[in-house]
C-alpha cells in the first residue's frame, strides 16, 4: 500500500487543489427537496436524507478536490442507523477515488486505543471502516498515540492530531506557556518527531510524513509558525470560511510546491445555497450548482492567495 502521505500528495497534485470538503449534515440545513415525506423524529428518514445529501455532494466534489472529511459526530447522534449512514457514505466516497478523512478526534488508552485505530484507521480492505486518515487527541500523552500512529504506518493511512484547533476556546489550554513556549509548540514538536520517524519507516517520496497536524486557520500567525518549526508534517486547517478563515490566512501553511496542507470548508460549501454569496443566484431549488460554484471559487481563491497555483 501506497503510504497514506504519499497518496494525499498524488491526489492533490492530480486535482491541482488542496481543498478538503467537510462533510457535516445538518437536518436543518438540507434541503428541503431531499426531505420530503421524510420526518427528522425518524431515524430511517434521517439516515436515509444523509446519505442522499451526502452522496450528492461526493458526486459534485469528486472531479474536483482530493479528499473529504465526514464528521463523525453529525452521523452517530442518529445511533445504529447513523452509523451505517457514516459507513455507506465513506465506502461511496472511495469508490469515487478520493481520499476520506475521518473526524472522528478520538482517543484512549492501552488496548481502547489500539481498538479504535485498529476499527477506524485504513484505506477500504485493510479496516472496517475504511477511512484513510483520523483526527486524534493527543492530550493523554504518548502511549495513547502509538498504537495510531503504529496502526497508519502499517496500513498505508493517516493521522491529524490536534496542534492549535481553530475554535476561540482552544487557546485557553493549547496557549498554556511550559518551559517558555506554549502547549501547541510542544505538541507540534512532537508531531513533528513521529511525522519524520514515518518517513524513515515507510519509506515515503513526498518529504511529509504520515502523521499530520490540525491547526486552525483562524490563527495564522501560529499556522506560519507551526509550518516553519513542523516542515515534514501535512497540515489539515479548518476554520476556512463559515468560521472566518480566507486563502490569506492560510497561505504560510504551503511549501513552495503547494503542497503541504489541506484545507477544508464544510458549511460554506456544502450548505452554499444559504450563503450570501449564492442564496439569490442559485437558492434551494438549485443547492447543487451551489455546492459545485463555491467548491470552485475556493479552489481559485487558493490559487490565487497561496502556491497552490503551482499544483
Amino acid at each position: 500500500m501506497i503510504p497514506f502521505a504519499d497518496r494525499l500528495a498524488n491526489q492533490i497534485r492530480q486535482k491541482k487543489t488542496p481543498v478538503l470538503v467537510g462533510l457535516d449534515p445538518r437536518w436543518s440545513l438540507i434541503p428541503d427537496n431531499l426531505k420530503r415525506h421524510k420526518s427528522e423524529s425518524n431515524l430511517q428518514d434521517v439516515a436515509e436524507v444523509y446519505e442522499t445529501f451526502c452522496k450528492k455532494i461526493i458526486d459534485i466534489v469528486a472531479p474536483l478536490v482530493p479528499a473529504v472529511k465526514p464528521q463523525a459526530a453529525f452521523f452517530e447522534q442518529h445511533g445504529p442507523l447513523g452509523m451505517q449512514c457514516l459507513a455507506n457514505v465513506i465506502s461511496y466516497a472511495s469508490s469515487k477515488g478520493l481520499l476520506v478523512i475521518l473526524d472522528g478526534k478520538r482517543n484512549d488508552i492501552g488496548s481502547t486505543a489500539a481498538a479504535y485505530a485498529n476499527g477506524l484507521i485504513g484505506p477500504s480492505g485493510t479496516s472496517p471502516w475504511g477511512a484513510d486518515a483520523l483526527t486524534v487527541s493527543p492530550y493523554l500523552g504518548d502511549d495513547s498515540l502509538t498504537p495510531f500512529v503504529d496502526v497508519a504506518n502499517d496500513r498505508g493511512g493517516g493521522l491529524f492530531i490536534l496542534v492549535k484547533t481553530s475554535n476561540k476556546g482552544g487557546a485557553q489550554f493549547q496557549d498554556l506557556i511550559f518551559n517558555g513556549k506554549p502547549l501547541y509548540r510542544h505538541i507540534g514538536n512532537y508531531v513533528s518527531q513521529l511525522a519524520g520517524e514515518s518517513i524513515e519507516k515507510t519509506n515515503i517520496a513526498s518529504g511529509y510524513g504520515n502523521i499530520g497536524a490540525v491547526v486552525g486557520a483562524t490563527w495564522p500567525a501560529q499556522l506560519s509558525e507551526l509550518r516553519e518549526a513542523m516542515p515534514k508534517v501535512w497540515f489539515l486547517v479548518p476554520g476556512y470560511g463559515s468560521q472566518g478563515g480566507g486563502a490569506k490566512d492560510v497561505a504560510d501553511a504551503f511549501d513552495q510546491n503547494g503542497l503541504g496542507a489541506i484545507i477544508n470548508n464544510s458549511r460554506g460549501i456544502i450548505f452554499a445555497h444559504r450563503s450570501e454569496a449564492f442564496k439569490e443566484k442559485y437558492g434551494e431549488s438549485r443547492w447543487e450548482e451551489a455546492v459545485e460554484a463555491s467548491t470552485r471559487d475556493m479552489i481559485e481563491a487558493l490559487a490565487a492567495e497561496t502556491t497552490a497555483s503551482n499544483l
